[in-house]
C-alpha cells in the first residue's frame, strides 16, 4: 500500500496507529515525504513550478525505488487527487484506489472559494466552499506571525484543530506531537506552501474523465469536513464507475481524533490487497 499525504504534509500525516493496524493485518506499507516536505528536497518553485502530475510522478518514483510494480494507492486530500491522477494516467501502477477527504481532480474550487471569501452566494454548479469557521481561521492565520518554532507550532496546531471539525473530539496531544515532529524534520518548513500553488494549477490532464478508472475504488469522506464538505466526496464517488462511498460520521479533514486512525485503517483493509 502506498500512502500519499495531502497538501504541505509529510508522511507523518499518516498516524502510526493507522500504519501499525495495516501492517498487523499483513499489508506492506509505504508512506513518504512529498517534495518540499519532511526530509525530501526543496524545490525553487518560482524557477521550477510543478503540478499534480509531477507529484504523481514522485509517487511512481517511490514505487520504482522499492521495486513495486503496482500498489493499492491511498491518498488523503491532495493525496487523493494524486491517486486519481495515477488511476487515470498510470492505471497499471494502481491495483486499488482509496481517496480520502478529497474532491474530483478536475473540480476547480478557486471560483467558489473566491465567492465565499467575498461573501457572495455560490453558483448553482459550485461544489460547496469551506465552512465559514475555516474561512475565518484562514483570515486570522494570514495575519499571525510565524518566525519562531513556537509560533509555527501554535499556528499549525490551531489549523489542525479547525480542520478536525467540531463533532469529534480533537486529540491535541497527538496533533502537537505531529506538528512538532513535522516542523523538526523539515529542511525548510516554509517550502511546503508551494503545494498550495501546485494544487491550484488546473492542467488539462486533471480534466481527464474519471469514468476511465478501472481500479476498485473506495471514497472515504467525513460528514463534517470543514475544508471539502461531504458533497465533494459524493461527487467523486458518482464520477467513478462502481466506486463505494463510506461516510465517516463526525469526521472532519484530519485523522486527529481518538480512534479515527484505526477506523480509517479498517476501511482501507476492506479494499483488495
Amino acid at each position: 500500500m502506498l500512502l500519499v499525504m495531502g497538501t504541505a504534509t509529510p508522511g507523518l500525516g499518516w498516524p502510526d496507529e493507522l500504519v501499525d493496524t495495516l501492517v498487523t493485518a499483513g499489508r506492506q506499507v509505504i508512506r513518504y515525504d512529498h517534495r518540499d516536505t519532511g526530509r525530501s528536497g526543496r524545490v525553487d518553485f518560482a524557477a521550477h513550478p510543478y503540478s499534480v502530475a509531477d507529484l504523481a510522478g514522485d509517487a511512481v518514483a517511490v514505487l520504482d525505488g522499492y521495486g513495486v510494480a503496482a500498489a493499492h494507492v491511498a491518498g488523503a486530500s491532495l493525496g487523493g487527487t494524486i491517486g486519481q491522477w495515477l488511476a487515470v494516467h498510470r492505471p497499471e501502477r494502481v491495483t486499488a484506489l482509496t481517496a480520502i477527504m478529497t474532491s474530483p481532480m478536475g473540480a476547480d474550487a478557486g471560483p467558489a472559494w473566491a465567492r465565499a471569501m467575498a461573501g457572495q452566494e455560490p453558483d448553482p454548479g459550485d461544489l460547496p466552499p469551506p465552512s465559514s469557521r475555516f474561512l475565518a481561521h484562514l483570515a486570522r492565520s494570514a495575519a499571525a506571525p510565524r518566525t519562531t518554532r513556537e509560533e509555527h507550532v501554535a499556528a499549525n496546531l490551531e489549523t489542525w484543530r479547525v480542520l478536525n471539525g467540531e463533532a469529534l473530539p480533537f486529540d491535541e496531544e497527538a496533533a502537537r506531537r505531529f506538528v512538532e515532529e513535522s516542523y523538526d524534520v523539515a529542511a525548510d518548513p516554509a517550502a511546503a506552501l508551494n503545494h498550495d500553488a501546485a494544487g491550484r494549477l488546473m492542467t488539462e490532464d486533471r480534466r481527464a474523465p474519471l469514468a476511465s478508472i478501472k481500479a476498485p475504488t473506495l471514497v472515504v469522506h467525513g460528514s463534517e469536513d470543514p475544508l471539502l464538505p461531504l458533497p465533494h466526496g459524493e461527487a467523486l464517488a458518482a464520477a467513478i464507475p462502481h466506486a463505494r462511498l463510506e461516510v465517516v460520521p463526525g469526521m472532519g479533514h484530519s485523522f486527529l481524533s481518538p480512534g479515527l486512525p484505526r477506523h480509517i485503517a479498517e476501511l482501507l483493509l476492506t479494499q483488495p490487497s
